[in-house]
């Protein structure tokens, strides 16, 4: 089922039903990686009428569909398989996924959300393509009893552009699924789960004396790309490799769509996102704090407050022509950014004031609000290089690594690469994401030891 059986279907296209799907996975010298929320049998609503009527209480039903969704991912054979929704409270179910994908030749990794919510996430690699370094469990201990994967991974067979004993061949991969965001007071949350998710990966290379290794993040992000989180991540160097793939930019917002949620709403909101070793990042605080005031500024704006009329709120009540440290934590206060139980800390609040308060005089006078991140949060420092905070002081050189090219995304069904969403798909409420990779050589900062 491996790369040893798959040479004869290269460069096509296949179809299964009506639907097509990338065959390139089975060209060599690449690896493919599919996402995909397969949405938990225990939030299949049956019945429009009746919300407890769900796919839980329907052997037959949930048996079924699982079987079709396995179908399609052995049929596809993907070298990473991420999935988010995976009913991890069903022994039954659970080790029919384990059987199927386990005589395919995958190892699988399973991670329940805490507080027994019932579901998790799968991560499954083949055994033809991976050997695992190390497997890593990420627990936000959050509200939304939020998890992540993070495995390390070597690739196996050398592949021919990279062969040679001097280029390291890793790899890291996460799958996650983020809250849903059910109002605009939750987008602190969900920036804070992948801020968590990035500092966990740094901590992980830190620790292991790792140099940067490529990454690549899988899941349902619950977000599009108009969003704080995917700017974010681009801020940080990762890139959208369905966008990728076909030439999107980041403004390119309604190209495609990947899941219908509970409201009938269609969105974009699964991603595969790649980081390479050589690609520019902010420092990772950096990104965090711009976030932060980029969130601040777009609740002004939803407010319809002019740049003017936004000094004044945040002024309040201060006697004079400025912005006092109270003034600015009530106006955090009535945007919902602190207040809550997932609002900012105390901690987080004054980090951001410090880095807004230029001359720290303890005030924030107009010329500070409007130059600096307040008002204008695009403004950051200096480009810092190659290397992220997690290496100031101990980088000494360059080395050769592996790296990625995107060679091919595919979305299934494939009406939601047009946008749209057909009446007869009922595999899941969410598409199935796969990516083609194509291993590359590239530099990247070494550490010294």
């Amino acid at each position: 089922m491996g790369r040893k059986n798959r040479g004869t279907t290269k460069g096509r296209v296949s179809r299964l039903g009506t639907y097509a799907i990338a065959s390139s996975i089975d060209e060599p010298n690449s690896i493919s990686c599919t996402t995909f929320n397969i949405l938990a049998p225990i939030y299949k609503r049956l019945n429009h009428e009746d919300q407890s009527c769900r796919e839980s209480d329907y052997k037959a039903n949930w048996l079924s569909r699982n079987n079709r969704i396995l179908d399609w991912l052995l049929f596809e054979r993907s070298s990473i398989i991420c999935l988010q929704e995976f009913w991890v409270g069903n022994e039954e179910l659970v080790g029919m996924y384990d059987k199927r994908l386990g005589d395919a030749g995958y190892n699988n990794f399973k991670l329940a959300r805490t507080n027994n919510r019932g579901d998790g996430l799968l991560t499954a690699v083949h055994k033809d393509y991976f050997k695992v370094v190390a497997h890593r469990e990420l627990l936000f201990n959050d509200f939304g009893d939020r998890v992540a994967q993070l495995l390390h991974v070597e690739l196996l067979a050398p592949f021919a552009q990279c062969r040679t004993n001097n280029v390291r061949q890793e790899m890291l991969i996460v799958n996650t699924h983020l809250l849903f965001p059910h109002d605009s007071s939750f987008s602190m949350e969900r920036l804070r789960q992948v801020y968590k998710i990035l500092q966990y990966v740094d901590s992980y290379q830190k620790e292991n004396k790792l140099n940067p290794l490529p990454i690549i993040l899988c899941g349902d992000w619950n977000g599009s790309k108009r969003g704080h989180i995917y700017k974010f991540l681009r801020s940080q160097g990762f890139v959208s490799s369905y966008d990728t793939a076909h030439q999107y930019t980041d403004t390119d917002a309604q190209k495609w769509v990947s899941h219908r949620n509970h409201r009938g709403n269609i969105c974009g909101v699964d991603f595969i996102w790649l980081l390479n070793p050589n690609s520019y990042r902010k420092l990772l605080k950096t990104s965090w704090r711009n976030a932060i005031f980029s969130m601040f500024k777009y609740q002004l704006r939803r407010a319809s407050l002019t740049e003017k009329d936004a000094f004044a709120f945040l002024k309040a009540d201060s006697d004079g022509d400025y912005i006092t440290y109270s003034g600015f934590c009530e106006a955090l206060r009535q945007l919902n950014l602190i207040g809550q139980c997932y609002g900012l800390t105390a901690e987080e609040i004054n980090d951001l004031w410090l880095q807004a308060d230029i001359d720290g005089n303890g005030v924030l006078d107009y010329n500070e609000f409007q130059q600096h991140r307040v008002w204008n949060p695009s403004r950051s420092e200096p480009r810092d290089g190659i290397c992220d905070e997690s290496w100031d002081g101990i980088v000494s050189d360059t080395e050769e690594t592996i790296g990625f090219s995107v060679k091919n995304a595919v979305l299934f069904p494939t009406e939601a690469e047009k946008g749209t969403w057909p009446e007869d798909y009922s595999l899941s409420d969410h598409a199935k994401l796969t990516v083609v990779f194509s291993p590359v050589r590239m530099l990247c900062c070494q550490l010294s030891r």
